[in-house]
């Protein structure tokens, strides 16, 4: 078990103390539950270590980079490709997180938690219910597949309407989809955010301009326990890249 190659899971970085906290305590969960792996933190943007300097601590040992991001845009199929590239053959780069099912029931459970009931947005006789997907937004049209792909997902979990908007180099935009909701109240944003930062900021800014509209925690909160399906995702991402 001792020769098993290096977990170094890769997220965006950010400024936010409490998102930066959020996403150590995902990895300090990924390292509880697999105490035989060795598992290591680095990022892309704005904090530090880097994905080259981590590399290089870890010297010639097996790696696998475990991107911490929501879709394989930019910074997976760019930027961890080119460190991982550059490093040599001994690493290797797992799938993103998303989309993937998991991620649809944590979702789940975020809309619950701000619905008017467990069952039902709005208990309005004949409103019809409707949620939007809100993710940061990438000039990657893969990475604007799967998050439409997530939409769908979460549709299948909780049998209502879901569309998918954007915070940025997306469409359709979420402030224009907001624009055009016919009744906020029968509405709930999900915020499909890995944790709070600046896109967590910017959906609260534009969500905060629509009266009656509310909208959803991201998948990690620095006072909350990392969910169990996102502990599983990571490691099965990293299991999966192992075993190709």
């Amino acid at each position: 078990m001792a020769n098993l190659p290096v977990l170094l899971a890769v997220s965006h970085g950010t400024s936010s103390p409490l998102g930066s906290i959020a996403i150590s305590q995902l990895v300090a969960a990924v390292r509880r539950a697999a105490p035989d792996v060795e598992v290591a933190e680095a990022y892309v943007d704005v904090q530090q270590p880097d994905v080259p300097t981590a590399l290089a601590a870890l010297g010639d040992r097996e790696v696998v980079i475990v991107p911490l991001l929501l879709s394989a845009g930019y910074h997976v199929r760019v930027d961890i490709a080119r460190a991982a590239r550059q490093a040599g053959d001994h690493v290797s780069v797992a799938a993103a997180m998303g989309p993937d099912r998991r991620l649809a029931r944590v979702l789940a459970r975020r809309i619950a938690s701000v619905s008017k009931t467990a069952a039902d947005i709005s208990e309005r006789q004949g409103a019809r219910q409707q949620i939007v997907l809100c993710a940061a937004g990438s000039s990657d049209h893969g990475a604007s597949e799967a998050c439409q792909q997530m939409a769908e997902l979460l549709a299948e979990e909780t049998t209502v309407d879901v569309s998918a908007a954007f915070l940025s180099a997306a469409e359709p935009a979420l402030p224009d989809l907001l624009d055009g909701l016919p009744s906020p109240h029968d509405c709930i944003v999900a915020t499909y955010l890995l944790a709070t930062g600046y896109f967590d900021r910017v959906a609260g800014e534009h969500c905060g301009k629509v009266a009656g509209l509310r909208r959803t925690l991201p998948l990690l909160v620095a006072d909350e326990d990392p969910p169990a399906e996102l502990v599983e995702l990571v490691l099965d991402r990293y299991k999966q890249a192992i075993s190709r």
